[in-house]
């Protein structure tokens, strides 16, 4: 473990210091822009166009790296994302700053392509789940310093910029001094939407309402935290429990997942999800003790539910047209944490900030009544399933490419880029009528 992690420190590092700023900054921005009175519908639409930008910098990102490198397109666009930050400490426009996002998230999921495909290229078969396991854990630990790190700025003014602005330049060091050779680049697969469509309806469904919850988190769950009375310092603190929990409990989560039925449990992670919302929807004042708690709680149901529908979905598709699934639940996820922030901040501009768990419990109430056993025919399992549970990152926070790292995908024997036959595309039976 030790030999391993020394091996790919560098990029380990970069993984850390990049998240460290991604992390503080969602929060920042929603802290101050909600300290100045700016509407809940321009926070929630800054959240959702810096992850359009990521879903769309996904394809562009790998044309970048294909005309100048892995190296310098790294390098390149840690420039670009260092320049949005700090153009938002001279420029006072909200339109503008939309733009910003959109580049930041672009050039950021460049960054996060050329730091994956450097591990996966580098890794044996029979050392994914380890160098996964551990570059999930970078990725969550700088998620939640980043949020801690707020509290090293009782102001919220441009000295948070420059702090995020400063991780952004360091993570470039490690990339730019590593002795490790430029890996191989990998042809992305194409996305054959109508047969993962047919194949996975409801992991679908499933992908498209995380990221939907998770979009919203980010950007909105800091203006429903200082709308309650806490601090900024005690809001960074209740985001972080939230993930840090989330991290924590996919490898419980994870047992489970591999001894009882999956659509079972993520319907049950749905029902509770939506009633542990239930007492935050303003009914009741709770103190901070009692909010980091049901943070907690929070993060462990919300940041379960990728994982859950990714393990879920690759139990009905063949494994050599599983980088092709990654590709697909990425864009899902993706778009869902587009819709997100921008029904949720419209929501709760119009009634007010406890709206946001009425949201999430209406989202969850979704995947308790489509996510049914009853509809499982398993017409289409896989001859592997049900396939071992990877844990996995907050794929909002990735570039998509992870998937390669999963012990799961045989990137020698995946025929994603083939034609899916015709015969392969038809939707499964219906199932039986159930007592």
């Amino acid at each position: 473990m030790v030999q391993m992690v020394a091996a790919f420190f560098s990029l380990y590092l970069a993984t850390l210091l990049l998240l460290l700023g991604s992390g503080l900054f969602n929060t920042y921005l929603s802290l101050r822009l909600t300290a100045e009175s700016v509407s809940e519908v321009w926070i929630g639409a800054l959240i959702a166009v810096y992850y359009l930008g990521l879903v769309c910098g996904a394809r562009m990102g790998h044309k970048i790296i294909i005309q100048v490198g892995h190296i310098r397109a790294y390098s390149a666009t840690a420039a670009v994302v260092t320049v949005t930050v700090l153009a938002l400490a001279l420029v006072d426009n909200l339109w503008v700053w939309l733009g910003f996002r959109f580049v930041a998230g672009v050039a950021m999921v460049t960054q996060f392509m050329a730091l994956e495909s450097w591990l996966n290229e580098q890794t044996e078969n029979h050392q994914r789940g380890r160098v996964f396991a551990f570059y999930m854990v970078c990725s969550s630990l700088g998620t939640v310093l980043g949020q801690l790190a707020l509290a090293l700025f009782p102001r919220l003014n441009y000295e948070p910029l420059v702090f995020v602005a400063i991780c952004s330049a360091l993570c470039l060091v490690p990339v730019a001094l590593t002795r490790r050779s430029h890996p191989a680049l990998q042809i992305p697969a194409p996305i054959q939407i109508k047969y993962y469509v047919a194949r996975v309806p409801m992991s679908l469904t499933v992908l498209f309402i995380a990221g939907t919850i998770i979009g919203a988190f980010y950007g909105l769950a800091p203006v429903y935290a200082i709308k309650q009375g806490l601090s900024s310092n005690q809001v960074a603190v209740f985001i972080a429990a939230a993930v840090a929990s989330g991290l924590l409990f996919q490898w419980p989560v994870g047992w489970l997942a591999d001894r009882i039925d999956r659509a079972r449990l993520i319907r049950l992670n749905a029902l509770v999800l939506a009633l542990v919302s239930l007492p935050l929807w303003g009914w009741w004042t709770f103190p901070y003790w009692a909010l980091l708690l049901f943070s907690c709680a929070f993060g462990i149901l919300l940041f379960t539910l990728y994982p859950l529908g990714a393990a879920f979905a690759n139990d009905n598709v063949d494994p050599e047209r599983r980088v092709g699934l990654s590709a697909i639940l990425y864009m899902v996820y993706g778009l869902g944490a587009c819709v997100g922030p921008l029904i949720a901040g419209l929501l709760m501009r119009e009634l007010n900030p406890s709206v946001y768990f009425i949201f999430v419990s209406a989202c969850a109430l979704v995947l308790v009544v489509f996510v049914r056993p009853q509809r499982v025919t398993g017409a289409n399992l896989s001859d592997d399933a049900p396939t071992h549970f990877v844990v996995m990152p907050d794929s909002l926070q990735s570039s998509g490419m992870v998937a390669a790292l999963d012990p799961r995908v045989d990137m020698e024997s995946d025929v994603s880029h083939d034609p899916v036959p015709e015969e392969d595309i038809e939707p499964a039976p219906e199932p039986a009528a159930s007592s």
